[in-house]
């Protein structure tokens, strides 16, 4: 009796309420399971239907999504519990209908990766291109600059060297009468006037490049600060370049420069615009795009095959007391590679002589088949379902508890007279040492 209330006070202490507590805690991680894979699957969902919406009508690319998606969860639960050597066929179709689905998830959720993770540098590059072709074209505008105005300062010089010598008189071309003789006459007048007009001319190209060269800083401040305030600095960019260029084809056109070619920009509209998914977003393959898409469908597949260790449903009383008594039947049992319980349920030699009739118990195996508790290895034996164990240990604890119930009066009889037989022994002990203490005196 007293080893019996230890036992009980020791399943009810610590070691009891950590059982309770690491039950309980793996029982909710299982429930929780369900709505993480759910949301998993709305999650990829949402990615492949951006990506498909794209190529095909919206309502049917929300069809195909809700279909790739079942197929990844339903495959994934069926998936775990079959194995290869029982039917390798449907294994072989359910994995390929499996691996079909994830990558048609992943290659349209792809699409919106990339487009999240390239956005930024899409639009820094586009910075950088509007950039580079306007500074390119500047450069082009600088260098054409440099050499009209060297083109004038040639001219320029040439006329200051002509009027001088014209108003000394030592010009190649003076005539006769004029030669050698000082003075501002008819001849110094008319060198005089075209160094006026080429000097004009000069000053004028000087001040036009003067006011291009303000509107090409403006440009140039613009397209610095395009990062802070892109809509508005974006629009004086293109406004400053059109000013440039007008001004620049004018002098060129007027010098009989060659006019350099204008680099066309976008509209605003198009420089903001978000990336566009295309099958060309695959030569540009983007490591991390790819890795978030694959790891959305990998926990969604990770999970729901982790949900098939939990019941699909329960079984009644009368249904589970059914099964244990048909399951015990059964003979031949091993812990497989599995580190699961593994049956054969083949007719043993013995029972193939007797002409054993097996209908009940295999009836058992396949509704338990059915109901996910079992799961076939092979065609001659199963395995339990991590759900079946606790079904088990419940039945054998309820036939455990009725053995003890049935031998308990048997027990307690025993008790008493093993009681009984003690303080009759006590009571002859203790009538023995008296007589024997009389006999001391006595004598």
């Amino acid at each position: 009796m007293k080893k019996q209330s230890v036992i009980k006070n020791n399943r009810g202490g610590l070691g009891g309420i950590i059982n309770s507590i690491q039950t309980l805690f793996v029982g909710l991680l299982r429930i929780w399971s369900i709505p993480i894979v759910l949301m998993l699957s709305v999650t990829a969902g949402f990615t492949t239907f951006y990506g498909l919406s794209h190529f095909i009508v919206p309502w049917i690319a929300l069809a195909i999504t809700i279909a790739i998606q079942s197929i990844i969860v339903v495959c994934s639960l069926e998936i775990a519990g079959i194995h290869w050597k029982a039917n390798r066929l449907r294994y072989l179709s359910v994995l390929l209908s499996l691996l079909v689905a994830i990558t048609a998830s992943v290659t349209f959720s792809y699409f919106r990766f990339y487009e999240i993770s390239q956005s930024e540098n899409m639009h820094i590059s586009r910075i950088n291109q509007v950039r580079k072709d306007v500074n390119d074209y500047l450069n082009a505008v600088l260098s054409a600059k440099s050499g009209m105005l060297k083109q004038q300062t040639e001219e320029l010089n040439e006329a200051t060297v002509e009027v001088t010598q014209a108003y000394f008189g030592t010009h190649k071309l003076a005539p006769d009468g004029y030669k050698n003789m000082v003075g501002e006459g008819p001849f110094w007048k008319h060198y005089n006037q075209q160094f006026q007009e080429k000097k004009a001319k000069f000053d004028q190209v000087s001040h036009d490049f003067q006011q291009m060269d303000d509107d090409i800083r403006k440009l140039q401040t613009s397209l610095n600060q395009l990062e802070f305030d892109t809509e508005n600095n974006y629009k004086q960019a293109v406004t400053g370049l059109q000013d440039v260029q007008l001004k620049f084809n004018q002098l060129a056109t007027s010098a009989g420069y060659a006019i350099p070619q204008a680099p066309v920009l976008m509209t605003y509209a198009q420089f903001v615009q978000g990336v566009t998914p295309s099958f060309s977003m695959w030569n540009n393959f983007s490591p991390f795009a790819f890795a978030c898409a694959a790891m959305v469908d990998f926990f969604t597949f990770l999970l729901a095959y982790r949900l098939e260790s939990t019941a699909p449903g329960p079984l009644s009383e009368q249904e589970l007391e059914l099964v244990f008594e048909c399951l015990r039947q059964f003979t031949e049992f091993r812990i497989n590679e599995n580190d699961e319980l593994e049956m054969v349920i083949e007719k043993t030699e013995i029972e193939r002589a007797r002409r054993y009739s097996d209908w009940s118990r295999m009836f058992a195996v396949g509704f338990l088949l059915s109901r996910g508790f079992l799961r076939k290895i092979d065609e001659r034996s199963v395995e339990f379902a991590p759900n079946l164990y606790p079904l088990i240990a419940e039945q054998m604890g309820e036939k455990l508890r009725a053995i003890k119930a049935a031998s308990a009066p048997a027990a307690q009889v025993e008790e008493e007279q093993v009681e009984q037989s003690e303080r009759i022994e006590q009571a002859e002990a203790v009538e023995q040492f008296e007589v024997d203490a009389v006999a001391n005196e006595q004598q």
